[in-house]
């Protein structure tokens, strides 16, 4: 297999488990343990949990620790346009020939074995970071906590929750606290846990794991406090408090990501005078990004064009109140989703602010709900909704009604990451 393409090995270890998601560790350990187990020689860890706001808060936490002069590692999931966005590697994206040769070795000594797509690919990003020297290892949770492919850190140097919704009910169950216990089974004996804002249900789980394992909490509403003042960020423990810009990443909800951040870092006792950067450096696409360039921004150059790939009912109430802040303006959404998701969930907070919903399928996804069930989801909470063709068609329809509309791209990341390919 040498010198193959890593398209070309990703695909082929698809094929080494029937099903996409089967949470178990074994097969984990079992090919770890043949690659001379490097999860034990990464860089100090920081594990981030959750159900929404994991990756903004790793972006907001990479670029703050990258400001004091800190060397990162980070690894996170899905992509959005290629696989190597998912691992990074002192500050830079692992290159072809680095993935390729990585990916050949972990499906060599796999051997055949059963294993899942996440779990090998995880174990890849494990071995590439147990080779490259850093200061810090940003590992983001796939799904859930207690059996992800991520959680074989023995002891974390820290871990974050950020907040926890119902998502995912199938794996994780079907309560907030189910799903609650499944999230904190990444906290460890005596590893202190940054937690963030927290319904109660999952708040009184969390501080109950971490009780046991006599772990370190430091709990959004207890022991830190964010809030937005006088279009400022502030931050408040009991060091005192913090006075910062608002986050470049938009939306009311980022401001508790930041905190989430700010909180770690101040746990990591690095130099304040740099923390700005947490909040006004951080990058991350399709969160509530505005698409500036590409060919739909020609097609519609009066138009608000913006890509967001939240996708249950805590980001649609994310997204909800982010359009309640906004200019008086029509908003239209165009908007994808999986089958596995609760659509009207998501959809429902945004009702009053939208004029109207264009549904569309994902082209080239298996598991894409058809646009009329998206559009027939959207009209039971009260949109006008229709189907599209294509995301350009319902551009297209409405740049006939409203050329300076504001439009809305939501939904599956697997529809961001498509716009993002051909809009980059």
């Amino acid at each position: 297999m040498n010198g193959e393409h890593s398209d070309i090995i990703l695909e082929r270890m698809m094929t080494l488990h029937p099903k996409i998601m089967d949470l178990t560790l074994g097969r984990v350990w079992r090919l770890l343990a043949a690659l001379d187990n490097p999860q034990r020689r990464i860089p100090p860890v920081i594990h981030i949990a959750g159900t929404n706001g994991k990756g903004s808060t790793q972006a907001m936490l990479r670029a703050g620790l990258e400001a004091t002069g800190k060397s990162v590692h980070a690894y996170t999931s899905p992509h959005l346009v290629r696989f190597h966005e998912r691992i990074t590697l002192a500050g830079t994206v692992i290159d072809e020939h680095h993935l390729s040769t990585i990916l050949d070795e972990c499906y060599n000594a796999n051997a055949g074995g059963t294993i899942t797509y996440f779990e090998i690919t995880t174990c890849a990003a494990l071995l590439a970071m147990a080779r490259c020297a850093a200061d810090y290892t940003l590992l983001e949770v796939g799904l859930g906590g207690r059996l992800d492919a991520t959680n074989v850190i023995d002891r974390p140097a820290l871990c974050i929750l950020t907040p926890v919704s119902i998502d995912h009910e199938q794996f994780l169950g079907d309560t907030l606290a189910k799903i609650a216990a499944e999230k904190a089974g990444i906290i460890k004996p005596s590893v202190p846990c940054v937690v963030g804002p927290q319904p109660d249900e999952a708040l009184e789980v969390i501080e109950a794991v971490a009780q046991r394992l006599q772990a370190p909490t430091f709990i959004y509403g207890q022991h830190w406090h964010v809030y937005e003042e006088r279009n400022r960020l502030v931050y408040q423990d009991e060091r005192g408090l913090l006075d910062l810009p608002l986050p470049v990443l938009p939306g009311a909800h980022q401001i508790y990501n930041a905190g989430a951040a700010l909180a770690a870092l101040r746990h990591l006792d690095l130099p304040e005078t740099r923390f700005e950067a947490a909040v006004t450096r951080a990058q991350w696409p399709a969160r509530l990004q505005r698409l500036k360039t590409g060919p739909l921004k020609d097609m519609a150059p009066d138009a608000d064009l913006w890509l967001d790939g939240g996708h249950n009912a805590a980001a649609g109430q994310a997204l909800a109140s982010h359009l309640a802040q906004q200019s008086l303006r029509p908003t239209y959404l165009i908007c994808g989703m999986l089958n596995t998701k609760d659509v009207a969930g998501y959809l429902a907070p945004m009702a009053p602010y939208v004029a109207e919903l264009f549904a569309v399928s994902i082209p080239g996804e298996a598991n894409t709900l058809p646009a009329e069930t998206t559009a027939t989801a959207a009209k039971s909470v009260g949109m006008a909704a229709t189907a599209a063709d294509t995301v350009n068609a319902a551009v297209a329809k409405i740049l006939k009604s409203d050329p300076a509309s504001r439009i809305l791209i939501c939904g599956s990341l697997y529809l961001a990451g498509q716009i993002l390919r051909e809009n980059a």
